[in-house]
Parts: C-alpha cells; sequence; structure tokens
C-alpha cells in the first residue's frame, strides 16, 4: 500500500530551518494517528524550549504523557535552570537504563542534545550514534564536528544521503560539513543555505548561514547586512550576536553592543567565555608590569 502525504513535512521543515513561531502557528493538522500527534506535540514543545518557554512546556507535560513527550520535558528542565541539571541527567540515565523505553528515539535524541551541551561527546554518541532517524544522523554530524573528526561526520552525512538527499536535515548537515572543511567547500555551503532562502521563510539561521559563508569567503560588508536583518527578526539570538561581534572585528567597527548584549543573555556562550579569559590574561599582564 503507499504511504499517504507526509502531513507533518512542513511542521518538520519549520522546526529544522528556526521558524519556530511559525511551526507553533500551524501545528493544527487534522486526521494525524496517535504516533503523529506524539510527533506533532514534541515539535510544538521543543519550539516552544528552542523560544525560551521553558515554564509552559514544563507545566503543560504531565506524568502521564508519553515517553517521547516525558523526553522534551526533561531537555526543558534541563535549559531553564543551572539548579536543575544535575537531578535532569540523573533522571535522563536512569531512563536511558530501562529496557522498556530507553531505546526511544526521541528520548536518545534528548540525551545527545544534553550531553552535547555538558560537551560530553563520548557520552552523547553512546546513545545516538546508531542512528535511526535523520534527526539522529544530523545530531552525531553536529557532535564529530564538535569533536574536530568532519571524517566521521562524513559518513553519517552519507548515511543521511543514501536515505533521502533531498531531505532538509541532510542539506543542514552538508552545510555545515563544508563549513568545517573549508576552502572551496564553502562556496556549496553557501548555495545550500541560498536555496533555503529562496524556497522557505527566512530565519535567523539561514541569515547566520549565508553570512559565515561569506566572512569565510571575505565578504564581511554583506555578511554584516545579513546579520543585522537576524538581529531584526530576534534581537537575543546568541549565534547572530556572537557572528556580528566577529563581523564587527573584521570591517573595523566597534563591537561592544553587541559582545555586552551577549553577556547578559547568554553569560555561558563560549565567545563570552573566550573573551573573559582574555580580558583576565590581559589585566594579569598589566599588574605583572605595573
Amino acid at each position: 500500500m503507499a504511504a499517504g502525504p507526509d502531513q507533518l513535512f512542513s511542521l518538520r521543515n519549520n522546526f529544522y530551518l528556526g521558524a519556530f513561531q511559525a511551526a507553533i502557528n500551524n501545528s493544527e493538522v487534522p486526521n494525524l494517528s496517535p504516533d503523529d500527534v506524539i510527533e506533532r506535540d514534541c515539535l510544538v514543545y521543543r519550539s516552544y524550549i528552542a523560544l525560551g518557554s521553558f515554564q509552559l512546556v514544563i507545566s503543560e507535560i504531565d506524568s502521564s504523557a508519553a515517553t517521547p513527550l516525558q523526553a522534551v520535558k526533561l531537555l526543558a528542565l534541563y535549559l531553564s535552570s543551572p539548579d536543575n541539571k544535575e537531578s535532569t541527567i540523573s533522571s535522563l540515565k536512569e531512563w536511558l537504563g530501562d529496557p522498556a523505553i530507553g531505546n526511544n528515539p526521541i528520548l536518545r535524541l534528548i540525551a545527545g542534545i544534553v550531553f552535547m551541551h555538558e560537551q560530553d561527546y563520548n557520552e552523547a554518541l553512546k546513545h545516538t550514534n546508531a542512528g535511526g532517524t535523520m534527526e539522529l544522523h544530523a545530531l552525531n554530524v553536529q557532535i564529530f564536528l564538535k569533536m574536530h573528526r568532519s571524517d566521521y561526520a562524513e559518513r553519517q552525512l552519507r548515511v543521511m544521503q543514501q536515505a533521502d538527499e533531498d531531505h532538509t536535515l541532510t542539506q543542514l548537515a552538508n552545510a555545515w560539513l563544508n563549513l568545517a572543511v573549508g576552502g572551496s567547500k564553502i562556496q556549496e555551503a553557501y548555495l545550500i543555505f541560498q536555496d533555503f532562502s529562496e524556497k522557505y521563510q527566512m530565519t535567523s539561521l539561514i541569515l547566520n548561514g549565508k553570512a559565515v559563508c561569506c566572512m569565510h569567503m571575505g565578504n564581511f560588508d554583506e555578511a554584516e547586512t545579513l546579520l543585522l536583518e537576524a538581529l531584526n527578526k530576534d534581537a537575543k539570538d546568541p549565534e547572530t550576536l556572537a557572528n556580528l561581534v566577529v563581523c564587527c572585528l573584521h570591517v573595523g567597527k566597534s563591537s561592544s553592543r553587541f559582545l555586552s548584549q551577549l553577556k547578559l543573555s547568554h553569560p555561558d556562550h563560549v565567545l563570552v567565555k573566550r573573551a573573559s579569559a582574555a580580558d583576565e590574561s590581559f589585566d594579569r599582564a598589566v599588574q605583572s608590569v605595573a
């Protein structure tokens, strides 16, 4: 029997490309199967998490909800406060060790996301490396790139390309890998983001993707224009602010306002930590000379 149309295609696509509000607004899809309802609810709640609405997710998902939704609630708890991290990771490990639910793809995906946040990449891969869904493969690509293993990332990408070369996540993973490899691959990454911008709603994710390619190619003025457009869409997006700091330094403009915004909204961002470490090193050097 031929499969019917994929009713959640547009919702998934909005989520993957960072159009989180559009995903939420267009989530009322009729005649879904029970499994599709759970997938739909997971995508909607993960969109709320991406928008920073952690408490809404925590309060709406109760203890009777299905395992994938419980996993999404754990992610909201983990991200909502540093005080929750230890208890959340403990619950996550307990569930992953339960033979009845431990192999659930969404639970494994959330585990991968949490352990990637913790920079415990080996622990993340324990749960994601077996793959099974396009999202798990895409997360593997991200983890391997964080580990500076573009060779392993490329293997994961090949698996995705064999499954569905045109899938949005396959295209995104291809762009991430091209950016990591650099050189002539940067132009290919730019064309992927350009294709997204022509087909779908323009999002911070797409604009940042194009801007990073432009910076790699030395086109800092175009990058700045794209990043300011992204800032108009989301003034607190950490990647936009971080990329603007870098871009401003290259075009000879002050980056202090963007760095201040990043420090206030995302104090744990890698760029903030590096800037603080550099400030401390400078202060120590000055004191040693004084």
